[in-house]
């Protein structure tokens, strides 16, 4: 029986997993092939999505990961838990299918609370399904005008429950912004190519993309992530078969891509700037050994699931951070929370450095303490 990984350890193949630090399979090169590493990623703010991608391939702009975008390498939906995430484009149906279907079970109760019927719904993906036909693309404003001129109600909440809907049932998706405003094209016309598994093979894959791009993992964080039932996350498990290896963590089983069995283990220091919505803390229930409890409240201010952006090193939060983009110049604010001396402030602002290439603008740093 192998002995138990350290908290190192596991955080150092973790920070593997998540394309944070060098993978002894080699790294994904593109938009699509990290899209596709993770099975989705986290992207309901498209900007802290598009650095998500940007931090894990070096050397890109965010006008290069826009380009990307419109090549439909990735594309957004809701593919589980109710939010929007990047999905590769051929995998969007079946993940709808797998994982989206169980967030349309409490749909009707929705509805009802915002006084929609079920015939507005389905109309209103009639409705949408029309109006983008042909290779059309409307903006949000645009998607909610058709739907008011079908005396379909689009207010509070109604507008937002129908659009989602529609792509939750697979006839629309996000489509990259034009400009600031966010577009929904059809499914069958921005991904044409879609694979076409049955569930067993659906679960396998998710489970494997899901352990690959996090591990170690327990089941439960497998469950907790796509929205599976646990039977159904354990079934993906095990039917991943060798692609998968189990560790222990304090004397738990965790599964980690079979690809990490060997590799190395060693804590590096390396200090690296994040978006909020990142598959680092998101994809994870358990957070606690990347984030002290104590720096919830800073990560999460009110605890209303708005994460902050952070500032993470050697695997855990040690600061956040907030941007303000100019005309000239990115100001990038950075809060400690944690004892950062000069040296270790040197090498925060190098990491945010990065950040501001790929904007293409000089940056400007601010301390709070």
């Amino acid at each position: 029986m192998p002995s138990d990984l350290s908290a190192a350890e596991v955080l150092a193949l973790r920070m593997t997993s998540l394309l944070l630090r060098p993978h002894p399979g080699g790294r994904p090169d593109t938009v699509a092939e990290v899209v596709e590493w993770f099975g989705a990623m986290q992207a309901q703010d498209l900007a802290s999505g598009m650095w998500s991608l940007g931090a894990r391939l070096p050397g890109r702009s965010v006008a290069d990961v826009q380009e990307a975008l419109e090549r439909r390498e990735a594309l957004r939906t809701w593919p589980m838990r109710g939010t929007v995430h990047l999905v590769p484009p051929a995998d969007a149906r079946w993940m709808l299918e797998l994982t989206g279907v169980r967030s349309l079970a409490g749909a009707a109760t929705r509805r009802a609370q915002l006084g929609l019927s079920d015939v507005d719904a389905d109309r209103a993906v009639d409705v949408l399904g029309a109006a983008l036909a042909g290779g059309g693309r409307l903006t949000r404003a645009q998607c909610l005008a058709t739907l008011r001129e079908a005396g379909l109600g689009t207010d509070g909440q109604r507008g937002y429950h129908l659009l989602w809907y529609a792509s939750v049932r697979g006839v629309t998706c996000v489509a990259p912004n034009v400009g600031t405003d966010q577009t929904f094209a059809l499914l069958d016309e921005w991904a044409p190519a879609s694979r076409r598994l049955d569930r067993a093979e659906a679960l396998a894959v998710l489970a494997h993309r899901y352990v690959r791009g996090h591990g170690p993992v327990t089941d439960r964080e497998f469950a907790s992530w796509s929205g599976l039932t646990l039977t159904d996350a354990r079934h993906g498990l095990a039917a991943a078969g060798d692609a998968l290896s189990t560790v222990r963590v304090d004397g738990e089983s965790m599964y980690v891509d079979a690809a990490l069995t060997d590799a190395p283990r060693t804590p590096v220091d390396e200090i690296l700037a994040l978006p909020g919505f990142d598959e680092y803390l998101l994809g994870y229930r358990d957070r606690a050994l990347m984030l002290d409890p104590a720096h919830q409240a800073a990560v999460v201010p009110g605890n209303n699931g708005i994460f902050q952006a952070t500032v993470v090193r050697a695997g855990r939060v040690v600061g956040v951070w907030k941007r303000r983009i100019g005309r000239s110049a990115v100001t990038v604010t950075i809060q400690p929370l944690t004892p950062l001396r000069a040296t270790a402030r040197a090498r925060v602002e190098q990491a945010l450095e990065r950040y501001a290439d790929y904007l293409g603008l000089p940056p400007r740093f601010e301390w709070l303490t």
